[in-house]
C-alpha cells in the first residue's frame, strides 16, 4: 500500500503562483508515473500534469505555459508549480500515482484544495 499526501494548497489572488507538493509514504518512484488531477465543483476529474518514471512530463492544454511538473526521486515527492493563476483553477488538487509495470496500481492522495479569487 502507499499513502500519498498532498500539501501547498490555499488561497491566491488572480496572477499569483502556489506550488503543490505530494509525498510518497514509500519508494515508489522507479516504476511509477506521477501525477497531478483536479475537480471543480460540478465538473469531472481532470489530469493537469504527469511526469514518467523517466522525466516525461505531460501536461493539459489548459495549463500549459503555467504550470510545471517535477519530482524528487530521492525524497519520493513530486511538484505542481503553478504560476499565473487564474479563478478557472480553481479546485481540490489530486496526487496520482499510476504503477507502469504489470501488475498496474494506482494510488490517489485525499486531495489539497486550490482557491484562486481576488
Amino acid at each position: 500500500q502507499v499513502q500519498l499526501v498532498e500539501s501547498g494548497g490555499g488561497l491566491v489572488q488572480p496572477g499569483g503562483s502556489l506550488r503543490l507538493s505530494c509525498a510518497a509514504s514509500r519508494s515508489i518512484f522507479s516504476i511509477y508515473t506521477m501525477g497531478w488531477y483536479r475537480q471543480a465543483p460540478g465538473k469531472q476529474r481532470e489530469l493537469v500534469a504527469t511526469m514518467t518514471s523517466g522525466g516525461r512530463p505531460t501536461y493539459a492544454d489548459s495549463v500549459k505555459g503555467r504550470f510545471t511538473i517535477s519530482r524528487d526521486n530521492a525524497e519520493n515527492t513530486v511538484y505542481l508549480q503553478m504560476n499565473s493563476l487564474t479563478p478557472e483553477d480553481t479546485a481540490v488538487y489530486y496526487c496520482n500515482a499510476a504503477r507502469e509495470v504489470i501488475p498496474t496500481y494506482t494510488y490517489w492522495g485525499q486531495g489539497t484544495q486550490v482557491t484562486v479569487s481576488s
